[in-house]
């Protein structure tokens, strides 16, 4: 039974370099994908990652918000799975929120370039495996 699950999963978060998000497709099938680790994050609530808004992904998140997002330590091979929703957010605020000097590999035009997005994912729950076992729990949103 883990004792702190904000302060155990944030450490785990903070120091993965993948991280995994799950959309659903138009015929209702997980979609996995690979992603660079969330830009900023909340607790284990909120997360921010970047993203084209001309990707499969944006469209399949505009199309429907639920989503998974998978953090994964191999070392020590243990991993959560949050479940939640994924809004796609293409405003000048949550854009210069995040936003890299170098995101320009990316994103020629900068923060402004119309293929630009970001994504904000609140889990609402999720799943920890570590130590051969697994525990549910709820995300708060305190």
């Amino acid at each position: 039974m883990m004792r702190n699950p904000e302060q155990t999963i944030g450490s785990l978060i903070d120091k993965q370099g993948v991280s995994f998000i799950a959309s659903v497709d138009a015929d209702g099938f997980p979609n996995m994908k690979a992603m660079l680790p969330p830009r900023k994050r909340e607790g284990i609530h909120v997360f921010w990652f970047t993203t084209n808004t001309s990707s499969m992904r944006a469209a399949q998140f505009r199309e429907n918000p639920k989503a998974s997002v998978y953090f994964y330590d191999k070392r020590f091979f243990r991993g959560v799975m949050l479940v939640g929703t994924m809004e796609v957010l293409d405003d000048a605020a949550s854009k210069e929120m995040i936003w890299r000097e170098g995101d320009t590999m990316y994103y020629k035009q900068g923060v402004t370039d119309p293929d630009y997005c970001v994504l904000r994912f609140t889990a609402a729950c999720g799943r920890y495996y570590a130590d051969f076992s697994s525990q549910d729990f709820a995300v708060s949103t305190e």
